[in-house]
C-alpha cells in the first residue's frame, strides 16, 4: 500500500509545482488513496459570497479569511462525494472534477475553472463496478467470486452496445476476486458461441477456446488473449465471427481459478501465432511448449469437470445475448 501513497504525493507535488507557476500557488491538491484536500485561495471578489464557491458538487468544508485582501477556501472530500468523475484503466484509477466560481446560479457559466485530477495504483484485488452491467456476469462458488463482462474497447468500462459488426472485437474480461485464498491464476478452458442461454445435445455451437486453453478462434482470425496485468484476471479481443448473423449469440465459458506455479498442457492460456505458425503461452513464452498439443489433444479426460481440487475451482458462465451484424457497404 506504501507505493500507492509515494504514487499519489508524487502526483499532488507535481501538481502543485504546475500551480505554483501558473496561478501564484492560489490552489494546492493534496491527493489521497480514497479522498482529496484541495486549499484555494481565493481573491477579495469571491469572498463576497462563499457559498458560489464549488468542488463539483461540494460547497468548501471550510472557508477562512487570511487578509484583508482573501481568504482560503478549503475541500475536504471523499472521491465517491462532490460528483466525481472515476475513469478506470486496468493499471489506474482516476479521480476527476473541477473546481469553480460560479457569481451566478447555473444556467449561467462559472466565471472560474480549475480541473483537479488524481491518479492512484489500482489496488490489488479490485474489482471494477461494471461488472454487474446486462452483458456481465457474477457468481461466487466455493468462496471465489468468478466475473465476466464485455466491456468497451479500451476495457475501461461496460460495452455501449450488445451489436458487434463482423470483424470488429469484443472484448470480453474475466476475474476472480480470491479474497483469503493462495493467489491464482485466472484461465478460459473453454468457450463456445451458441444462440441459445443453455447448450443442450442437439445445440448448434462455434468453438472460440477449446483443448484445455487453446484459442481456437484465433488460427483464422485476429482473436487473441491480451497481456495480463494481474493474474487472477484475462482479457481476450474476440473477433466478431460468422456465426448466427443478426441473432442473439451467447458465449459460454468455463473459467478456472489454478495455482500459478502449476500450469501444464491442461491448464494454460493459449495464442496461436500467425505469423509463426505457432502456439504460444501467454503467462511464459518460454514454457510455450505447453501449447504443442492444442493442434492435437491436450491432457487425458478428467474425471470431475466443475469439482473443487487442490489448487482451485472451475466454474461456468454464460455472457450475452450479443448480435453480429454483417457490415454495411
Amino acid at each position: 500500500m506504501n507505493h500507492v501513497w509515494r504514487f499519489c504525493l508524487v502526483f499532488a507535488v507535481v501538481k502543485a509545482l504546475e500551480v505554483s507557476e501558473d496561478n501564484n500557488d492560489a490552489i494546492q491538491v493534496t491527493c489521497g488513496e480514497q479522498s482529496v484536500h484541495v486549499k484555494w485561495k481565493v481573491n477579495e471578489s469571491m469572498t463576497e459570497n462563499p457559498a458560489r464557491l464549488f468542488l463539483g458538487s461540494c460547497f468548501p468544508s471550510q472557508f477562512l479569511n487570511v487578509s484583508n485582501k482573501g481568504a482560503e477556501a478549503e475541500f475536504h472530500y471523499k472521491f465517491t462525494e462532490c460528483d466525481f468523475r472515476r475513469v478506470t484503466t486496468w493499471k489506474y484509477l482516476t479521480y476527476e472534477n473541477k473546481l469553480e466560481y460560479r457569481p451566478l446560479p447555473k444556467p449561467y457559466p462559472p466565471s472560474f475553472t480549475y480541473p483537479i485530477r488524481c491518479v492512484n495504483d489500482r489496488p490489488s484485488g479490485w474489482t471494477p463496478d461494471f461488472v454487474s452491467s446486462s452483458t456481465g456476469a457474477i457468481q461466487g462458488h466455493g468462496g471465489l467470486d468468478f466475473h465476466m463482462a464485455i466491456l468497451n474497447q479500451d476495457f475501461s468500462g461496460p460495452a455501449e452496445s450488445s451489436t458487434f459488426p463482423m470483424g470488429s472485437f469484443v472484448p470480453i474480461w474475466a476475474g476472480v476476486n480470491q479474497q483469503a485464498h493462495q493467489p491464482l491464476v485466472l484461465l478460459l478452458e473453454e468457450c463456445v458461441a451458441s444462440t441459445t442461454p443453455e447448450i443442450l445435445p442437439d445445440t448448434l455451437t462455434y468453438p472460440l477456446i477449446a483443448n484445455k486453453g487453446c484459442l481456437v478462434d484465433g488460427i483464422k482470425s485476429l482473436s487473441k488473449f491480451l497481456p495480463r496485468y494481474q493474474s487472477s484476471s484475462i482479457m481476450l479481443h474476440l473477433q466478431a465471427f460468422r456465426f448466427a448473423i443478426g441473432q442473439e449469440v451467447y458465449i459460454h465459458c468455463k473459467l478456472i481459478a489454478w495455482d500459478p506455479d502449476n500450469l501444464s498442457d491442461v491448464k494454460k492460456a493459449c495464442n496461436y501465432n500467425q505469423a509463426k505458425g505457432e502456439w504460444e503461452l501467454l503467462d511464459d513464452p518460454f514454457q510455450s511448449s505447453l501449447c504443442q498439443c492444442c493442434d492435437s489433444t491436450c491432457g487425458v479426460r478428467e474425471k470431475r469437470d466443475t469439482d473443487s481440487a487442490p489448487q482451485g475451482l472451475v466454474l461456468k458462465s454464460v455472457l450475452g445475448p450479443l448480435t453480429i451484424t454483417e457490415v454495411s457497404t
